[in-house]
């Protein structure tokens, strides 16, 4: 089965959402926001502890 190159969005069923550009997705950012949200738990978690001992 040959099929050609679509450059078009096939999942756009109206005739003029056909000839737009498919939607873009955006890339995943390695940024480090599940280190921050671990740091704070941390430091939450050894202030509380701490502060019940002393």
């Amino acid at each position: 089965m040959t099929r050609r190159l679509v450059l078009t969005n096939e999942a756009a069923r109206h005739p003029f959402r056909r000839t737009l550009p498919p939607p873009v997705v955006p890339v995943a950012k390695n940024d480090d926001q599940d280190i921050k949200l671990f740091a704070l738990s941390f430091v939450a978690f050894f202030t509380c502890f701490y502060s019940f001992i002393f």
